[in-house]
């Protein structure tokens, strides 16, 4: 049960965003200035690069929370 709605949460968060925007400041003038098919090939790079830090994170959580974390 607890899986089906981990797996249930995850689908209708990801099924709901519209639009990700992930650039700071700077990369948002940029863009802005290239146009818009760059600034969107530019949105799309950074979250690109952001898949594999956050995939680490998830599978060392995952094994940590299996394992049952920290024990004395």
């Amino acid at each position: 049960m607890r899986r089906a709605l981990s797996i249930l949460l995850l689908v209708l968060a990801v099924s709901t965003a519209n639009e990700v925007q992930s650039q700071c400041s700077i990369c948002t003038k940029t863009a802005q200035q290239l146009g818009h098919k760059p600034a969107k090939g530019l949105n799309n790079g950074i979250i690109y690069l952001m898949i594999a830090p956050l995939a680490i994170i998830g599978v060392v959580g995952y094994r940590w929370w299996k394992g049952g974390g920290l024990k004395n």
